[in-house]
Formats: structure tokens, sequence, C-alpha cells
């Protein structure tokens, strides 16, 4: 793998796409366009400046030969189709980096299954209440010391669940053990998990697995 290549490029689109010294002005180049409409969707905006996407040698030309041709535009002569391939370029570049991205999810997988132990780790900690409360997204993020946002995609990516998909499908999975092999209440069974008040666990629980706790648990009777 290359250096990390795309920073510098993100920062640049960010700038123009996002809002920058004259926001309003740079906001005005997309916002006519279907891409001033998802330009939030691309998340990688929000990752932290260590989660940077690193290139193949092959995908970092790739992103050279868009990021030139972007540069190249306006020294063109301005036409009414200037903005046009302007904008599809910029839309062409992301897009790109959201390929990359998850490849880079996939080949580094390794990596991220360790964080993905962490995360285990820390949750575990609070479903047998060493530590209290249910545990948040922002918990978890800065805990393990990534932004939100590229935990969230690292876990889509990797489990098909987003953070606070992946917090609740582990408290359930406990709460589903609990509910079998001990004779605690349903409401002790919240309280242990971090819950204030049984009706919010019971609620969860019911929208997560089509079935109530209590009715899950007779069904092992």
């Amino acid at each position: 793998m290359s250096e990390n290549f795309l920073a510098p490029l993100v920062s640049w689109v960010r700038f123009f796409c996002l809002g920058g010294g004259d926001s309003n002005r740079h906001a005005d180049l997309i916002c006519n366009y279907q891409l001033g409409k998802k330009i939030q969707q691309y998340g990688f905006f929000s990752y932290a400046v260590n989660e940077a996407l690193f290139l193949s040698e092959k995908e970092k030309s790739v992103v050279t030969t868009l990021f030139e041709s972007i540069a190249m535009e306006p020294e063109h002569n301005i036409d009414k189709f200037s903005q046009d391939v302007l904008v599809s370029q910029i839309e062409l570049l992301l897009n790109y980096s959201n390929r990359f991205y998850n490849r880079q999810f996939i080949t580094r997988k390794v990596l991220y299954v360790d964080l993905i132990v962490q995360l285990d780790a820390y949750l575990a900690m609070h479903l047998e209440n060493e530590l209290k409360g249910l545990p948040t997204v922002q918990q978890v993020s800065d805990h393990l010391r990534v932004s939100q946002r590229y935990l969230t995609d690292m876990l889509k990516s990797l489990t098909g669940h987003g953070t606070q998909q992946y917090i609740h499908y582990r408290l359930i999975e406990k709460a589903k053990s609990l509910l079998v092999i001990t004779d605690l209440s349903v409401a002790e069974i919240g309280y242990q998990l971090g819950f204030e008040h049984p009706q919010s666990f019971n609620k969860l629980f019911k929208m997560k697995t089509k079935t109530t706790p209590s009715e899950f648990r007779d069904s092992f009777n």
C-alpha cells in the first residue's frame, strides 16, 4: 500500500463542497445538483486524520488522474457546461473514494477484527455491570479512539450493523442468555443491562426479536 494520499484531496473537496472561506460561494458550486443533496452521505468527511484512506499504486493513479482533471477544468475556457463537468468529476472522485474505503475495510480486515475484539470487550464490561449504564456510540468510539462515523462504516462493512445496531445486537444476545440461564426477573435483567426503566428494556427487546422477554423465556420452559 502507498502512503496516505487521499487526505489532502478530501480536504480540498471538503473546502469546495462543504464550505470554507466564503462558504456560501463554494456551496453554490453543487447546491443545484443532486450531489448537493447527498454530499453529507459521504462518511469519510467525518473521519479523523488518522483514519484517512491508504491507496494502492493503481488506486493512487486513478485518484491522481481525477484530481488533475478537476484542477484543470477551471483553466479551460468557461462555458455553459463547465460547472456540470466539474461537479460530475468531483462526484466521481467521491464515489471512487467510497469504493476504495470499502476495499480497505476488507483488505485490512485483520486490523479491524482486533478493533471489534476491543469493542466486544468494552461492551461486555457494560453488560456484566462492571460499567454503569447503557453504552453509547460516543462512549464506544471514544474508548476505541476512532471517530463515530468511521466506526459505523467499518462495522457495517464487516458485520452488516452500524455501531448503534451492533450495541443493540450484543445487548439482546446477552439478554437472551440471562433470560434462559438465570432466574432473574425481567426487570432485574433490564437493570443489570443498564436500563433505567424495565419498560425501555421490554420495548427494545420486542422491537429486535418480535417477542417480549417473558414470552422468550417461556418458549424455553
